[in-house]
């Protein structure tokens, strides 16, 4: 409903500041003023309007909203994003360094950055300047201006490089906390992203002098990613091992509100409502919300049956769509995988499959494009999960 959406977007109490999306080498103590895409629109404090709610994110719109609705107080929101990212790039090169297990990602681009020399591009400009002139001069057409190689410090990929152009200029500013989308461009890194994201995260409560800033971030939505198609549900699970690491932090899950053709669900009221009511429930004390759908808590097996408990199941467990459980998958020890029921059994859902007699790990929606049914009664997904630690696809790729 994106026009109905925009036209509504009348809020006086609502600013935005949309950072202007650049990167750097080195951090920077102030933004551009001026955005790349849009050079002659600065990044200024402006009001909620039609006009500038159309260009924000839509998700921190919807997000920032029901705040306001909800607590009846002015609500600023920072936009700081350009799709298509890694998480690395978000993140101080300070911190990046205090990993070990990530030097082979720095060392990489370290060699690009040695590699630069701006003086090959004056060199051949100077040359294709000069052919341009011989061609002129002998009634020939001219030669195309040759592609120039660009500074790797201002690539949007590098790492810190849109930490230092995007988040070291506002990090003096007194924010509440942070919301996160993102996670598509580490999946082929899913394993990485156990210590890159909590490692953002950490990084940003540092940098902004708030050890406990809450931090609520969303599951990236299904998608195919193509083969090896399990890479998304190791990052989903990198997210899922984030929030139960670090405190503060929550996860919103919508395997529910995408559309497997496009990484960027259409349905961002879902996602800025969902990010809402983390950030209600924990960070502004209202604990009649049920703020999170199922998520994985143990597993029990018994003869030919699993039985799985969930935390956050509200109300109870139930059938999105009404129909069978789906997506939930069983092995035995040969950790061989066989689709399974599951049947919800009070707060439990019990998972059988004729082809396992003795099961011993259980997995559910683990797959680029699996779209579950199992939710809370308040109609919030459960997570995917996985109960074995059997090794992923991802791992050891950095």
């Amino acid at each position: 409903n994106r026009d109905q959406e925009v036209a509504a977007a009348n809020y006086p109490n609502i600013r935005f500041f949309d950072v202007p999306r650049k990167a750097s080498g080195e951090p920077q103590d102030d933004v551009d003023f001026s955005h790349s895409r849009d050079p002659d629109r600065p990044a200024l404090w402006t009001v909620c309007t039609p006009g500038t709610a159309r260009n924000f994110s839509a998700v921190g719109y919807f997000f920032g909203r029901d705040l306001h609705k909800d607590l009846d107080v002015p609500i600023g929101l920072f936009g700081s994003y350009i799709g298509g990212t890694p998480s690395e790039a978000w993140t101080s090169r300070q911190s990046l360094e205090s990993k070990p297990s990530l030097k082979p990602l720095l060392d990489r681009w370290d060699q690009q950055f040695a590699a630069w020399d701006p003086k090959k591009n004056e060199a051949k400009l100077t040359e294709w300047k000069a052919a341009v002139e011989r061609a002129k001069s002998e009634g020939k057409t001219p030669p195309r201006q040759p592609q120039l190689a660009s500074d790797p410090r201002r690539s949007p990929l590098s790492p810190a490089g849109l930490y230092n152009a995007m988040i070291a200029p506002i990090t003096r500013y007194s924010i509440a906390g942070a919301i996160w989308y993102q996670g598509e461009r580490n999946v082929s890194r899913a394993y990485q992203y156990r210590t890159l994201f909590p490692l953002l995260i950490e990084d940003w409560r540092k940098q902004f002098a708030q050890p406990k800033m809450p931090f609520y971030f969303v599951q990236i939505a299904p998608y195919p990613y193509g083969a090896p198609n399990t890479k998304s549900a190791e990052l989903r699970e990198a997210q899922f091992l984030t929030l139960d690491k670090l405190k503060n932090t929550g996860m919103v899950v919508i395997s529910d509100v995408g559309n497997i053709k496009d990484g960027h669900p259409t349905n961002k009221q879902d996602v800025g409502h969902r990010l809402a009511l983390w950030a209600l429930a924990n960070t502004y004390g209202r604990s009649d919300l049920v703020f999170s759908g199922p998520l994985y808590k143990k597993v029990q097996f018994t003869g030919d049956k699993a039985i799985v408990h969930f935390d956050h199941i509200g109300l109870g467990l139930a059938s999105r769509d009404t129909k069978p459980l789906s997506h939930f998958e069983i092995a035995g020890e040969d950790q061989v995988f066989h689709p399974a029921t599951g049947e919800i059994n009070g707060k439990t859902v019990v998972v059988r499959s004729d082809a396992v007699k003795k099961p011993v790990a259980v997995r559910f929606a683990w797959h680029d494009i699996a779209e579950p049914n199992l939710m809370n009664k308040e109609g919030l997904p459960a997570s995917s999960f996985r109960t074995d630690t059997w090794k992923g696809v991802t791992e050891g790729v950095d």
